[in-house]
């Protein structure tokens, strides 16, 4: 049988259904023809039909293999894939059919299938695009555009009726394929933004629907399937108009997720600028459109929109939230809502205040429309409601910015309109306060629009509130020339500049020009409130001219509350007339005009002070409070008008009544409401910082309310620290002021446990302050010590150095709280953190406690390896480096000095390093470098003088510069030989008492204060503190047995065989030079023969004085002259001072003997002379004097008493010659003229200096201007008043001018 007799067969079977016989033929067929297209077409269908799916497939395909453009194979695919639910198969074999396909009405029942495939089994894309199949531009548009068109009155005529429909009107469609996309898009959106926000670092939503939308918009169909809508033939208008709002819509959104920067940017706004346009041109009424088309107006001021356009809105969307807020616009402001309104005739809902409540009704709907805010900003501005205009004009000028953003396009005019209300509404907020802000915004609307009036105005207020009158009246001035016939701002401007030039003395012109501006406001229908401030300042200026017109202010200012009987200032002014001009007084009607005034304007700062002062004295505490509060109020608060936190404006906003918020801390603290007490004196506190008593009060209420947490919550850490830590800082401040009770009762707090370094750091610095005040005692404690075991010795480190305190003893000596510090620091260091900071403060701590100590130092250099890189602990090094190891030393003052080069304490530090070891030249250096001086060194004494008078002129004391001055003006007393020196001594007494109470155990100190005692003669009280300075010394040589502190006792046992001489106990006294004398047997320098040879001499009249022989005690005298050796200074003092004794026992031998040993010394051998009567001797001693250069004779006689005048002449004549600056010489020889040429040149270092020159100068004016004179005379007393010879110069003064 042939092939094709088979294929007949098979065919055949096949529509028997005998698919078994189908199949045999079939392959026998392909056992021959194995390529055979229509056998394999007919194996594949009977395989189909007997379930062999395999099989059936592949033989469909081999059957396409053989012939791909026969449709034949293909359908009988689709068959098998339909057939066994292969879908995506299918609808690749029904794509390649449509392909292949060439009869219209096949390729129709293809795409159908295709397209029910989709709806059926695809994704929206699929479908999507199996219906893009049917429009124009699909390639099989051609072929299906011949089917004939449909019948709709016979459906079932055709296979093709979908097809033929969607052929001949594709709109549906289009419009299916529309709301397919937008539905993906709208759904992608949503899923890619909600994924991509749960990564790491992801943006802020916003941001992020504009990136994932920038991906969708950039690729998305929907603007064209848009633009085929509205040009479709069929679409209807209504369709037309909501597919241009969603291609609107579309374009917009895709507009504004772009950046500024994208380059599509541009031309998008200009297509979407296009459509707006379109959209306000034909009327429609779209409301996306509407709104872009506002938003994207460029103007300055509300007058730039089209009001015909803004009523043709309200028109077309009279429900809209901002067609309310327009029509509340227009009738606030009285613009015709109507185009054929008469503005004359005003409706029955034309009141201002019901277009106002129509604005702020409407507004929370349109938060973030910039018409709106731009209209809000206008109405704000208008009603002087400058907080809320501020807030709007922010919103606006952020609003602005985001607008220029989305659009692509500047908005430079709307960001100039709302800068210009925001800097307007900043200048009259509170003012002065916001006015730094309000400044730097004017001056860039300046630049930008020179002749802007609010601008201008704004600024002027700015200059008339600073006072900076001239300033303010150039801008005031330029306003008015600007704006010469406006009644608004160019009138204001014109009464502003008059006032300005009145307050710069120009009073005849403001009161004309007020005059002027008064006739032009009594021209307006309700001139009110303008007419009575231009009347109020037509009276200030008259007050102003003098007390001849106050009268007249009276008139204007009851004129100015007859027109506005609200006018504040009236009242005010009204209140200075009553309490000031007006003879008598009436307080009591000034009283009411202050408190009207200030009912009616709490900023009537006058008027409130004068009231509040009124009531403090009458001590109506309540109302004072009432009226401070309602200052507060009228300056604004705390956050001064905006409505910010507290916290933050109170950084802001420095308070321009202090007194107010004085008055209210005082009231907040009385009633223990510490909290606002605090934050009152805080805040006072920021605008008169110098001031002690609200410093004081802060205080008080910041150490109550501690106490107060803790007695609800005794343990809370944080408040026991800071309340302790606050404690501790005002003790030492008490101490440093004087105040030594005071500072005890705030050092003897206590700690409570378990607060760990907080606590030992606390208790450490307590015991040390404690310990250089003395003022310590078992409240520190806690009760009773018991002993050792207090303050156990937790680790060996401080095993070498005897560091246990003994607790029991009472007073706890300074010592002993020294050793309870260094303790507290090793405790601390025990269970201080890991923190290399820590470890390094308690080690540096621990180190400088014991820094004599070998320990000490290795427990800086422990701080200095935790922490190199800190200054402090370096110079601690350096210091205790000091003494022992001065290259050390200098290595770590250097390092010190290479973290800060510009240290003045390291500098000094390294100095004085330098000074100790003699290196002078360094020293000065250094010292030069730290701005400071050496006295002693570089003789710079007048300098250190001055210094030190400021030193201790100071209110806080400065325990070294007491002592130091001290010191200073006792060597000074020493050199002096003048007999009422003593009397510079006074001071001291002050300094060094002040000085002991600090420091009760220094011996510097307390000798110091026994050896000016003893000069003033105050001899009882120099031997208790000569005995204390004994008692230290002896308890510290036995512990050290230092030869220095030896040498110390031994000049301090000799001044107190002086002082108990001069008391006349010689026993004590013989015994004190005794004791000397032994302890010196062996030294040798030249203090020691010094001391041995005053030991000797004072012994031995200590012996007389007791006995009155003097044969016992001539001994004596020998040994002291031998010990004096071939010093001629010492022996002519052991020389003086025996003749003295000799001539004190009477006895004619002994005087001669006297007169032999004083046969070398001129001064004491004239006064021997004179006692004795003794011409020839007084003549001899005079020669000798005379003959004397004048500096030694100076030296040896400053009181100038040396004899008869006609010497006296010719020794100053010569004394001119020699040194002519010498004024006190020249006072001598009468040449009153070059003393005052003297002096007038001087240059006065310290006030002895000035006392004495200002004595001369009276002196030497006597006779020729006694006024200046007696000035002069009266000076000198101020300087000194001890110093008789100060009022025998105004006595002299006086006496001249009687003459």
């Amino acid at each position: 049988m042939s092939a094709k007799t088979r294929l007949k067969a098979a065919r055949d079977a096949i529509n028997k259904k005998d698919y078994a016989s189908a199949r045999d033929n079939a392959e026998k067929v392909l056992d021959y023809e194995g390529d055979n297209y229509n056998a394999n077409v007919f194996l594949g269908l009977a395989l189909l039909e007997l379930g062999e799916h395999e099989k059936s497939e592949q033989a469909y395909q081999r059957a396409i293999d053989n012939n791909p453009t026969q449709a034949l194979g293909w359908q009988g695919l689709a068959r098998f894939y339909e057939r066994t639910e292969n879908w995506d198969k299918l609808a690749i074999t029904l794509q390649r059919l449509l392909a292949l396909s060439l009869d219209a009405t096949k390729c129709a029942e293809t795409l159908q299938k295709l397209i029910q495939l989709r709806r059926t089994r695809g994704t929206t894309s699929e479908l999507v695009e199996a219906l893009s199949l049917l429009l124009p531009e699909s390639k099989f548009y051609g072929l299906l555009s011949t089917l004939p068109a449909p019948d709709p009155s016979n459906p079932t005529a055709t296979t093709t009726l979908e097809t033929q429909e969607a052929i001949h009107n594709s709109l549906p469609v289009l419009e299916e394929i529309v709301s397919i996309l937008e539905n993906d898009e709208a759904q992608f959106l949503k899923k890619e933004v909600e994924k991509r926000r749960t990564r790491l670092g992801a943006a802020g939503p916003e941001q992020l629907r504009k990136d994932v939308g920038i991906e969708i918009w950039s690729r998305s169909r929907l603007p064209a399937l848009y633009n085929e809508i509205i040009n479709h033939p069929n679409t209807s208008d209504e369709l037309r108009h909501s597919t241009e709002n969603k291609l609107l819509q579309h374009k917009q959104r895709y507009l504004f997720a772009l950046p500024k920067t994208a380059a599509a940017k541009q031309k998008l706004s200009d297509e979407v600028e296009n459509m707006v346009n379109g959209a306000i041109i034909l009327k429609l009424p779209d409301e996306l459109a509407w709104m872009l088309f506002l938003d994207r107006k460029d103007i300055e001021s509300v007058d730039g929109y089209d009001y015909s356009l803004l009523r043709l809105f309200m028109s077309i969307f009279p429900e809209h939230p901002l067609t309310a807020i327009l029509k509340g616009y227009f009738i606030y402001y009285a613009i015709p809502l109507d185009v054929d309104e008469d503005e004359e005739d005003p409706g029955p809902n034309d009141d201002p205040d019901v277009g106002l409540d129509m604005v702020f009704d409407a507004q929370a709907r349109l938060f973030d429309s910039l018409v709106a805010t731009r209209l809000l900003a206008d109405v704000y501005l208008r009603e002087g409601d400058y907080a809320n205009a501020i807030k709007q004009a922010e919103t606006g000028i952020e609003l602005t910015r985001r607008t220029e953003n989305n659009h692509g396009k500047s908005l430079n005019l709307m960001h100039l309109g709302f800068k210009v209300i925001l800097a307007t509404s900043l200048v009259h907020l509170f003012p002065p306060k916001h006015h730094t802000r309000a400044l730097s915004l004017i001056d860039g609307i300046l630049v930008v629009s020179p002749d802007n009036i609010s601008a201008l105005m704004g600024k002027a207020y700015i200059m008339e509130e600073a006072e900076q009158w001239e300033q303010a009246a150039e801008l005031f001035s330029r306003v008015d020339g600007l704006l010469p016939e406006d009644v608004n701002d160019g009138l204001r401007a014109r009464e502003e500049h008059a006032w300005c030039r009145s307050k710069l003395g120009d009073l005849d012109f403001a009161v004309h020009a007020l005059k002027q501006v008064l006739g032009v406001i009594d021209t307006f229908e309700h001139p009110g409130s303008e007419s009575a401030r231009c009347l109020w300042r037509l009276g200030s200026c008259y007050w102003d001219i003098g007390s001849e017109r106050r009268d007249e202010s009276y008139k204007h200012w009851i004129t100015a509350l007859k027109r506005d009987s609200m006018h504040a200032p009236a009242f005010t002014s009204l209140g200075k007339y009553y309490e000031e001009h007006i003879s008598p007084s009436d307080p009591v009607r000034a009283s009411k005009c202050f408190q009207k005034a200030f009912e009616l304007d709490s900023r009537e700062v006058y008027a409130a002070r004068r009231l509040a002062f009124g009531f403090a004295e009458e001590r109506e505490w309540d109302l004072v409070e009432v009226v401070a509060r309602r200052t507060i109020e009228g300056e604004g608060g705390l956050d001064a008008g905006l409505d910010v936190a507290s916290k933050t404006s109170a950084t802001l906003f420095t308070p321009m009544n202090a007194w107010a918020w004085k008055a209210v801390g005082a009231v907040e603290l009385a009633r223990r409401h510490y909290v606002p007490a605090i934050q009152a004196f805080q805040v006072a506190l920021r605008a008169e910082p110098d001031d002690q008593l609200s410093w004081l009060r802060l205080g008080e209420a910041s150490i109550d309310i501690f106490q107060e947490v803790l007695a609800e919550r005794p343990s809370e850490i944080g408040v026991c620290v800071m309340l302790a830590t606050t404690y501790l800082d005002l003790g030492r401040s008490e101490v440093s002021a004087g105040f030594m009770a005071r500072a005890e009762s705030s050092f003897l707090v206590r700690y409570v446990s378990g607060f760990r370094s907080v606590v030992w750091k606390g208790l450490q610095m307590q015991c040390i302050i404690c310990r250089q005040t003395h003022i310590l005692d078992d409240r520190l404690f806690g009760g009773p010590r018991t002993g050792p075991e207090y303050f156990p010795l937790l680790y060996d480190r401080l095993s070498a150095v005897k560091i246990v305190p003994d607790l029991t003893i009472t007073p706890l000596p300074g010592i002993e709280l020294l050793r309870v510090a260094i303790l507290a620091y090793d405790h601390r260091l025990s269970v201080n953190s890991a923190e290399p900071q820590a470890i390094a403060s308690a080690w540096f701590d621990l180190g400088i406690s014991v820094a004599t100590e070998k320990a000490g130092i290795n427990f800086l250099c422990s701080a200095l390896r935790e922490c190199p890189g800190i200054q402090e602990y370096w110079i601690a090094l350096g210091d205790a480096y000091f003494m022992s190891q001065p290259k050390s030393a200098q290595h770590a003052f250097i390092r010190a000095l290479e973290i800060d080069s510009k240290s003045a304490v390291t500098w000094a530090n390294l100095g004085l390093l330098y000074l100790y070891h003699n290196d002078l030249e360094l020293a000065n250096e250094a010292l030069f470098r730290a701005q400071t001086l050496v006295a002693t060194a570089n003789g710079h004494d007048h300098d250190a003088r001055a210094l030190l008078e400021h030193a201790v002129g100071l209110s806080s004391s400065v325990p070294f510069a007491d002592l130091e001055f001290s010191y200073r003006a006792f060597a000074t007393h020493k050199e002096s030989r003048s007999p009422s020196s003593h009397i510079s001594l006074l001071p001291c007494l002050t300094l060094l008492s002040r000085y002991l109470t600090l420091n009760p155990t220094s011996v510097p100190g307390l000798h110091l204060s026994s050896l000016v005692h003893e000069a003033i003669g105050h001899l009882d009280t120099a031997q208790t503190l000569l005995s204390s300075v004994l008692s230290i010394l002896e308890a510290t040589y036995e512990e050290t047995e230092s030869a220095e502190v030896e040498r110390q006792f031994v000049i301090a046992q000799a001044n107190m065989g002086r002082i108990k001489l001069g008391a006349g106990d010689y026993e004590g006294a013989a015994d004190c030079f005794e004791t000397v004398s032994g302890l010196l047997t062996e030294a040798s320098d030249e203090e020691a023969r010094v001391l041995r040879a005053e030991a000797h001499f004072a012994f031995g009249m200590s012996k007389f004085r007791q006995s009155g022989e003097f044969g016992e005690v001539l001994g004596t005298f020998e040994e002291a002259m031998a010990v004096a050796g071939d010093d001629a200074t010492l022996r002519g003092h052991v020389c003086v001072l025996q003749a003295k004794v000799m001539w004190a026992h009477g006895s004619d031998e002994f005087k001669d003997g006297a007169k032999n040993i004083l046969l070398g010394c001129n001064n004491a051998l004239a006064a021997m002379g004179i006692l004795t009567e003794d011409e020839n001797l007084i003549d001899a001693a005079l020669s000798e004097i005379l003959a004397l250069p004048r500096e030694q004779r100076a030296q040896m006689d400053p009181a100038k008493r040396i004899g008869p005048a006609n010497a006296s002449h010719v020794v100053s004549s010569a004394c001119d010659r020699c040194e002519p600056s010498d004024s006190e010489a020249r006072m001598e020889e009468g040449d009153v003229q070059s003393v005052l040429s003297i002096i007038s040149g001087s240059s006065s270092a310290t006030i002895e200096v000035e006392s004495v020159e200002a004595g001369l100068r009276a002196i030497a004016r006597a006779k020729v201007d006694e006024q200046t004179a007696l000035r002069e005379a009266q000076r000198a007393i101020m300087f000194a008043p001890w110093d008789s010879t100060r009022w025998l110069a105004l006595a002299f003064v006086r006496n001249s001018g009687s003459h």
